[in-house]
C-alpha cells in the first residue's frame, strides 16, 4: 500500500517535470570541469550557491549513483574527487583504486563515441593524473566535492546531452537481472535486486536507509535472495525512493516535510485535478505545521478551522479544495541501517481536516497562551526535558500523531509527561496546561458512560466544581496573596515548592498554606484593605465548593484539572491587575 501510493505520487510529479526521470536523481554538486574538445581543460566553474559567508553545493540532476557501502563502483559522468580525480584529503589507499575505477569503467562506456563531449571525457581521462591537482584550476578546498563535466560553449553538462543519456540506458539495463511479477505495479520486468537508497530521515545513516532490505541468510526463502523475497520492479524501486527523496529533502520551500520527535514525517494528495491535490497539500501543511510569523497565512488557517467548526464546505476558503481528495501521512524514523514505519494514515481531506481542526479546539484555553495554533512538534517540545527535541520520547510522537489523524484518545503518557514537567520545574506554560485539557477533554468526549455535566472548561470557570479544578484555583489565589503580601520579586513562590505536593495530595499541603495566607492577609489589611477583602473572598468562594475537608489525594484526570484551574484562576481579570487598581475598584464598588 505505502510503495503503491508512494509509486502513484511519483507519476504525478514525473509528469510536471518535478521530480527526475528513471535512472537520474538529484545530488549536491559543487564544481563543473570545462573542457575544451581536446579534452583539455578550460575552467574548473563553481556551481556552488553562497548564502550569507558560506558556499552550498547545488542540488542538480545526474545518472543516479550506484549503492556503495565498502565496495567501489563509480558513478557515470559525475562523482566525488577521489573517483574523478584520484585526489581526496584522507589520502588512503582505496582513493587510487577508486580513481582507476571510475578511468576503466568509462574507457569501456566511452570507447567509440563519436559525440563531442564524450569524447572530451575520455581524451580528459586518459591526459588527467593526480599530480595535475593544483592552481590556478584546482584549490584545496575543493577535495571530496562532487564534480560533473561540460564541454566549453555549451550550456548542458555532458551527462545530459542525448548521446550520454542513451549509453546511460543501456548502462541501467542489466541482462543478469531475475525477473517478475511486481507487488507494485503488477507488471512482469526485471525485478530490483538493492533498492535505491532513501536519505533525508534524521537520525538514518548519511549514506541512506531502506524501507526494503534483505542481507542475511536467514531472510532466504525457498532459494529467493534479497529484492527477490520482496519482488520490486527496477522501475517502481525507482520510482518510490526518488519520491521519498524528493519529499524528504531539506528545503525551506519544502512544507510536505515535518519532524515531529523522532520521525520525518511526509504528506502528499492524489487527485485526477492536480491543481485540487496541490491546494490540498498546502491546506494540510497549514493545518499540520501552522507559521509562528505569517499574518497572511495564519489568517488561511483560521478561516479553515471557522468553516469546518461551522460545517461548510473546505471550498468556501479555496475553490480548489476537494474534500474527497486522497490524502497519504508517513511518519518514518531510523533503524539502523534501515527505516521504520512509525504511522502511515490515509483517507480524505476532509476527514483529515476535521480531526486537526478536533484537535485545535481540544487544546483550546483562554487566555491563549499563542498567537497561532501550535504544531505538534512544538507540543511535544514542552514535555521535553530541558526543551530539547531530542529528549521527546519517541513513542510518545507517534502515538500522539495516530491519536490526532485517527481522531482517536490521545496518550495517557502526554497527561502523565505535561504533570511531570510542571512538577520538575515549577512552569505551569499555557502549553503544558492546554495539552491537559486537550487529553481530558477528549476522554470526556469519547467516552460514551461519561455524565453530561463533566466537561473540561475553555476558560475561567466559578461554577464549576471539580475538586482539582477548584483546588488549582484556590492555590492560584494563595500564590497571589504570597505576591501581594511579599512582593513580585520572590525569588520562589508556593508554585515552586509545593505544586507538585498540592496537586497530587492536597489534604496534607492545603491547611499549610491556608494558615500561612493568613499571615500574608494580615500584612496586607495594613496596607491594601480593599485588596485582602477581594482576595479573602475569593478564597472563600472556593472553599465554600469543596466541601467539608480537603481531599486526600487527586486521580490523574484532577490534577490535570487542578492545573487547568491554577491557569485559569492566575490569568484572570483580577489577578492581571495591579494591586493599586485593585484596591481603587473595590472601593468604588465595581469588584462583582
Amino acid at each position: 500500500m505505502i510503495l503503491s501510493a508512494l509509486n502513484e505520487y511519483y507519476q504525478r510529479l514525473a509528469e510536471c517535470d518535478e521530480v527526475p526521470q528513471y535512472g537520474f536523481s538529484r545530488e549536491k554538486v559543487s564544481y563543473v570541469i570545462v573542457l575544451n574538445e581536446e579534452g583539455d581543460i578550460k575552467d574548473v566553474a563553481d556551481i556552488r550557491r553562497t548564502s550569507g559567508k558560506k558556499a552550498t553545493p547545488v542540488s542538480i540532476e545526474v545518472p543516479s549513483p550506484p549503492k556503495r557501502a565498502s565496495n567501489i563502483e563509480p558513478c557515470f559522468l559525475w562523482d566525488k574527487t577521489s573517483y574523478v580525480l584520484g585526489v581526496s584529503a584522507k589520502g588512503s589507499d582505496r582513493m587510487a583504486r577508486e580513481h582507476e575505477a571510475f578511468k576503466s569503467t568509462h574507457f569501456r562506456l566511452l570507447a567509440g563515441s563519436e559525440d563531442p563531449g564524450l569524447k572530451a571525457v575520455n581524451l580528459f581521462l586518459k591526459n588527467w593524473s593526480p599530480d595535475q591537482f593544483c592552481p590556478p584550476h584546482f584549490k584545496e578546498e575543493m577535495r571530496d566535492a562532487n564534480f560533473a563535466f561540460q564541454l566549453d560553449g555549451h550550456k548542458q553538462y555532458v551527462h545530459e546531452r542525448t548521446a550520454a543519456r542513451d549509453l546511460m540506458s543501456k548502462v541501467k539495463k542489466n541482462d543478469d537481472a531475475t525477473e517478475g511479477r511486481c507487488l507494485v505495479t503488477g507488471v512482469y520486468g526485471p525485478l530490483a535486486r538493492l533498492h535505491p537508497a532513501i536519505k533525508g530521515v534524521n537520525g538514518a545513516q548519511s549514506s541512506g536507509a531502506s524501507i526494503v532490505s534483505f542481507n542475511l541468510d536467514a531472510f532466504t526463502s525457498y532459494s529467493k535472495s534479497q529484492g527477490e523475497n520482496a519482488p520490486v520492479s527496477e522501475q517502481a524501486a525507482f520510482a518510490y525512493t526518488t519520491v521519498l527523496n524528493h519529499l524528504l529533502r531539506r528545503d525551506e520551500q519544502n512544507r510536505q516535510r515535518l519532524q515531529i520527535g523522532d520521525a520525518s514525517v511526509v504528506f502528499w494528495a492524489l487527485s485526477e485535478n492536480v491543481g485540487a491535490a496541490m491546494a490540498a497539500e498546502n491546506a494540510f501543511a497549514l493545518l499540520l505545521d501552522p507559521p509562528t510569523d505569517d499574518g497572511q497565512e495564519t489568517a488561511k488557517l483560521h478561516s479553515i478551522l471557522e468553516k469546518i467548526a461551522q460545517g461548510r464546505p473546505l471550498s468556501d476558503v479555496n475553490p480548489d479544495l476537494d474534500e474527497s481528495t486522497r490524502f497519504y501521512v508517513l511518519g518514518l524514523a531510523p533503524n539502523a541501517s534501515r527505516l521504520s514505519i512509525r504511522f502511515w494514515h490515509t483517507g480524505t481531506l476532509g476527514v483529515f481536516a476535521r480531526r486537526m481542526a478536533e484537535h485545535y479546539q481540544d487544546l483550546d484555553i483562554h487566555p491563549r497562551p499563542w498567537k497561532t495554533e501550535p504544531a505538534m512538534w512544538r507540543l511535544l517540545k514542552a514535555l521535553a526535558v530541558l526543551g530539547k527535541t531530542e529528549n521527546i520520547p519517541s513513542k510518545l510522537a507517534g502515538e500522539m500523531t495516530r491519536a490526532i489523524l485517527n481522531g482517536s484518545r490521545y496518550p495517557r503518557s502526554l497527561l502523565t509527561g505535561a504533570l511531570m514537567r510542571m512538577r520538575a520545574d515549577g512552569d505551569v506554560s499555557g502549553l503544558r496546561v492546554a495539552l491537559c485539557k486537550a487529553v481530558i477533554s477528549r476522554e470526556y468526549r469519547l467516552n460514551a458512560n461519561r455524565s453530561q455535566t463533566e466537561e473540561v472548561p475553555v476558560s475561567l470557570d466559578t461554577e464549576n466544581s471539580n475538586p482539582g479544578y477548584r483546588l488549582g484555583r484556590l492555590f492560584a489565589v494563595l500564590e497571589k496573596i504570597q505576591r501581594s503580601a511579599l512582593g513580585e520579586k520572590l525569588n520562589a513562590t508556593i508554585r515552586d515548592r509545593y505544586f507538585g505536593a498540592a496537586s497530587s495530595a492536597p489534604g496534607s499541603i492545603f491547611p499549610l498554606l491556608l494558615r500561612n495566607a493568613q499571615h500574608h492577609l494580615s500584612k496586607i489589611r495594613k496596607e491594601k484593605v480593599g485588596l485582602a477583602k477581594a482576595l479573602e473572598r475569593d478564597v472563600s468562594e472556593i472553599i465554600d465548593g469543596l466541601g467539608s475537608s480537603f481531599p486526600r489525594s487527586l486521580r490523574l484526570d484532577d490534577q490535570g484539572c487542578f492545573a487547568i484551574g491554577y491557569y485559569h484562576q492566575s490569568h484572570s481579570r483580577l489577578n492581571q491587575k495591579d494591586s493599586g487598581e485593585i484596591e481603587a475598584s473595590h472601593n468604588e464598588g465595581e469588584i462583582a
